[in-house]
């Protein structure tokens, strides 16, 4: 069973316009609403931790979408070597 907080008219509409959308504008939207997901988990950890810089931000970011492991030794070196950039400037 899925869970969702829309009403059946509401989905019946939204597929609607959905097929009616090409590859190109569906994609769009996808990216658009992937965006806006990211930014609202970027406000709450700034509201979670006003003191942290971009760089911590964006390594929290990262962290909870590598969730539940944690982030690849790789990346944890770029994001060291970003945020010693950052604290730099």
């Amino acid at each position: 069973m899925t869970i969702t907080d829309t009403s059946p008219a509401a989905q019946a509409l939204q597929l609607k316009i959905q097929s009616c959308m090409s590859g190109e504008q569906r994609i769009t939207l996808a990216y658009e609403m992937s965006m806006f997901a990211r930014d609202l988990a970027k406000e709450g950890i700034r509201r979670d931790h006003p003191e942290w810089t971009e760089a911590l931000i964006a390594r929290e970011l990262l962290r909870m979408a590598f969730l539940p492991e944690p982030l690849p030794a790789w990346l944890e070196r770029v994001l060291r070597i970003y945020s010693d950039e950052s604290a730099m400037v």
